[in-house]
């Protein structure tokens, strides 16, 4: 991190302003050489300055350059922003002239990964910076900035402080065992506690399934025989004729996709070909397209004809879906109705129509009510914000209910102190407290290059 890097920070197009971005040790003086104007090596940090890019006393671009030096910047290193005009061209060319100094070309999220390496932020914060980025719903956007205030960083700090505490109680009986009332008083305090501790963790990886439903939304299939009125629900759905509706059985013969915002939550939703035995080859294609999107839906919407009865076809399809969350919609309940709901009592039941204002509002609400929309919109919870959180927090968990275990085999109370270290150890994981560089460099590939 002894070099110097430079990247496009804006969105590259046609546009008002573009920012170039640079840190490292000699940026200021890098951008000294190409600027023409106040001496940037001579003026006050945090200061912005008029001026032009010049190469070869040809004026490149009029400019303003903003200066900030180490330790109160970004990166805890010096900084250099050049605003230049919006524009492919102007930008890449600015860009270009930088490159031919003694400068490098930022890795993706390199500015971010400088300034967790330099102490500035902790991992959460960092994965916090691109998820404010990705936001799409006020919900993710809250989430993302509860994240960069620090408030995972404090959950998980606090909780480690839990153990710290609890592992020097260990150690205290470890370095003095002629004391016998110390290893009596340690059991009962490590049983205690190790038990509690469990109970909150547990708590904390149920609550941020919460977290991935705000980020990423809810990934809605719609499924169903030809006919029973999949389109029509997506088109009322998403207010628009998103997806082509007529009297013909097979009419969708692919994946037509949408999305909608219900209760500040995103619904990602897939109408797909009806499902039925079909001697066309295009029509086949597309029903095996519907039926391989099950695994990954999160909720499922099986669309029944309430004007017919439940025939094999719709129960085959149920079958397929029995593991999943599942709604049935009965549709078409404007006409006279041969399905009752009793004839499905396992699953979740609505009935829908398409011809009506209100013809949707009975599923919108059920799936409100299935994912508790409501409560999420209403709190505002701390929860873990990702897989790599969740994942360590579970990994974190069964070396706690290691410990539990070895403390009911009576094991001796350095083997429970091990896995309680452990357990230590990968709730540090999340905040970066304790670290490989491979995950590290994993972490910060998916960032964009100017962050």
């Amino acid at each position: 991190m002894n070099d110097n890097i430079v990247a496009i920070s804006t969105s590259l197009g046609v546009g008002a302003i573009s920012i170039i971005r640079l840190s490292g040790k000699e940026v200021i003086s890098i951008v000294n050489h190409i600027f023409l104007g106040k001496d940037l090596e001579n003026v006050n940090s945090h200061t912005i300055h008029y001026g032009h890019i010049v190469k070869n006393n040809e004026i490149i671009d009029e400019v303003l350059v903003s200066v900030m030096k180490a330790p109160r910047t970004y990166t805890m290193e010096d900084v250099v922003e050049i605003n230049c005009h919006g524009g492919i061209a102007t930008t890449n060319k600015i860009l270009e002239i930088l490159l031919e100094d003694e400068i490098r070309l930022a890795e993706p999220g390199e500015f971010t990964k400088r300034a967790f390496l330099n102490g500035r932020i902790d991992l959460t914060k960092s994965e916090a910076v691109m998820d404010l980025l990705e936001s799409k719903t006020e919900s993710a956007r809250k989430l993302a900035m509860n994240q960069l205030q620090g408030k995972i960083y404090d959950m998980v700090e606090n909780f480690r402080k839990e153990l710290k505490d609890l592992i020097s109680q260990i150690e205290v009986n470890i370095d003095y065992p002629e004391y016998y009332d110390i290893e009596v008083t340690t059991i009962e305090k490590v049983t205690e506690k190790v038990g509690k501790m469990i109970e909150k963790l547990k708590k904390v990886i149920e609550e941020s399934k919460n977290s991935q439903i705000i980020k990423n939304g809810i990934n809605t299939l719609i499924i169903g025989r030809p006919n029973v009125g999949k389109s029509s629900i997506l088109n009322k759905l998403l207010d628009e004729e998103k997806a082509i509706v007529t009297d013909i059985a097979g009419t969708t013969r692919d994946i037509v996709e949408g999305q909608i915002t219900l209760n500040n939550i995103a619904l990602n939703i897939i109408d797909t070909a009806g499902i039925r035995s079909t001697q066309d080859k295009i029509e086949q294609i597309g029903v095996e397209k519907s039926l391989s999107f099950i695994e990954k839906a999160d909720l499922v919407i099986v669309v029944l004809n309430g004007n017919e009865g439940i025939t094999k076809e719709d129960k085959e399809i149920l079958s397929k879906v029995k593991d999943k969350t599942t709604i049935v919609a009965i549709n078409k309940n404007d006409l006279e109705q041969k399905i009752e709901k009793k004839e499905l009592e396992e699953y979740q039941v609505v009935s829908t129509n398409t011809n009506t204002i209100e013809g949707i509002d009975s599923l919108k609400e059920e799936i409100i009510n299935l994912f508790h929309l409501g409560k999420i919109e209403e709190q505002d919870e701390t929860y873990l914000t990702n897989v790599r959180q969740i994942g360590k927090a579970k990994e974190a968990l069964e070396k706690l209910k290691d410990a539990e275990l070895a403390i009911r085999d009576n094991l001796p109370l350095d083997m429970i102190e091990i896995d309680i270290k452990s357990c230590f150890d990968l709730l540090g994981e999340i905040t970066g407290k304790t670290y490989s560089d491979e995950i590290i460099d994993h972490l910060f590939e998916n960032f964009c290059v100017g962050k």
